[in-house]
């Protein structure tokens, strides 16, 4: 298992860079960030992504059903918890709404959690209810055919956490190798029942009355700056200009979509 997953403070940190690097720069070549946005983090985590958005003087809010990762990022962020403004809701987003968290607001994140989510355009209808008029979402995560769509990286065995591909097996024989290296069969079972295509999130985000306001297909992921020491490059444009065959050699895809005016 790589280092970073088993250290939630390494990756938090990680995260904190990966968003002030990329993240709020790819969202303010569409939405400038100012102070006082009210901003929404689904599946936080730890809360990393958030920490430069509160540093910029918007006002947060993470969501959260995994309560030792809320734990830590009530801990790590106590300043920010305490004077009001980041408040860390340990719940399902399901189970929550806008009126609860304080209102509307300006800016959704959904960042390497859309891929986890069984019911996806489920949830991307529902956060129409939690976007003020003139809002966005933004979403990264890794499309399911990449080399490690299936998150193997989080497997114990050293050999499979670096074997690429192998995710895309058909299920039974994915389960057997799985369960001979006694993995966490049920979990990663579960990533390839989620895992999501770029053409899906796109047919998706049109079917729920979104509109695409910028994309960005990468090669070499952002984050894997800090986790490989690999600097980030975007796809060549004409590997992104091929759907399907895209997929497969797309490590991460960022998005910021807006709700249609129609």
């Amino acid at each position: 298992m790589f280092e970073f997953h088993g250290d939630r403070k390494r990756y938090f940190e990680i995260q904190i860079a990966n968003a002030e690097q990329y993240v709020i720069p790819f969202v303010e070549t569409v939405m400038p960030i100012k102070e006082g946005f009210r901003i929404l983090e689904i599946g936080c985590g730890e809360g990393g992504v958030l920490k430069p958005f509160l540093d910029k003087g918007c006002e947060c809010v993470g969501v959260e059903f995994d309560t030792t990762r809320t734990d830590n990022a009530v801990l790590w962020m106590k300043d920010e918890v305490e004077s009001g403004k980041l408040s860390i809701i340990p719940k399902d987003i399901y189970l929550t709404n806008a009126e609860e968290m304080g209102g509307r607001f300006d800016l959704i994140i959904l960042k390497d959690v859309i891929e986890h989510i069984h019911d996806q355009a489920k949830l991307m209808a529902r956060m129409q209810a939690f976007l003020k008029p003139g809002a966005f979402i933004f979403f990264g995560f890794p499309p399911w055919q990449m080399p490690f769509g299936g998150h193997q990286q989080i497997n114990q065995n050293k050999w499979l956490s670096k074997l690429p591909y192998y995710h895309l097996l058909p299920t039974p024989i994915y389960k057997s190798i799985l369960k001979h290296y006694k993995e966490n069969v049920a979990d990663m079972l579960e990533i390839k029942e989620t895992g999501i295509s770029l053409e899906r999130f796109e047919r998706i985000t049109k079917q729920t009355n979104y509109t695409i306001a910028k994309r960005t297909l990468f090669l070499i992921n952002p984050i894997y700056h800090w986790k490989f020491g690999w600097k980030a490059r975007t796809q060549f444009p004409i590997i992104r200009s091929i759907p399907w065959l895209r997929n497969f050699v797309t490590t991460c895809a960022y998005y910021l979509i807006t709700p249609s005016s129609k």
